[in-house]
């Protein structure tokens, strides 16, 4: 089940204000590296993309997996860059759903809340397991009754 707004706003601050912390830098990595369908708001998914997009550093694209720019003067600008020129992100962007970029988001984002948010990113509900159990259940049962009609 993706992210919902709270979690995904939490998730976005953590992105913009503590890409300076050493200690936040890998995480932060490996969250861009996450596909944007974990993020359930739009807008948020924009911003996650931008950001994705924005971050990305040049490297050879037949030998090197992806990689971020994470810290410095680079990260700092492209936060700025989406802060005060919303459009740039998506059309539908306003300066509103940006204003949150570069916050810190409390001290209750630690590394065990970083954790269960990997978990909720990748979580799929109970109601679809079961319907995907279900669907394929007799989808095989029908190819093995062709197989042995056959024979």
């Amino acid at each position: 089940m993706p992210l919902d707004a709270d979690l995904g706003k939490k998730m976005l601050q953590l992105i913009t204000s503590r890409y300076d912390d050493r200690h936040w830098r890998k995480p932060i990595e490996k969250t861009l590296s996450l596909p944007q369908s974990g993020v359930n708001d739009p807008i948020q998914q924009q911003i996650f993309m931008y950001l994705k997009l924005g971050l990305k550093a040049y490297k050879s694209r037949r030998a090197d997996p992806d990689s971020w720019i994470i810290g410095g003067y680079a990260t700092k600008e492209v936060i700025t860059r989406a802060k005060f020129q919303p459009q740039l992100v998506g059309s539908s962007i306003k300066k509103e759903d940006v204003a949150f970029l570069g916050t810190d988001p409390g001290a209750d984002v630690t590394e065990a809340w970083w954790e269960e948010m990997l978990v909720q990113w990748f979580d799929v509900p109970e109601e679809e397991k079961s319907a995907e159990k279900e669907d394929s259940h007799p989808a095989d049962s029908d190819a093995s009754s062709t197989i042995k009609s056959k024979a």
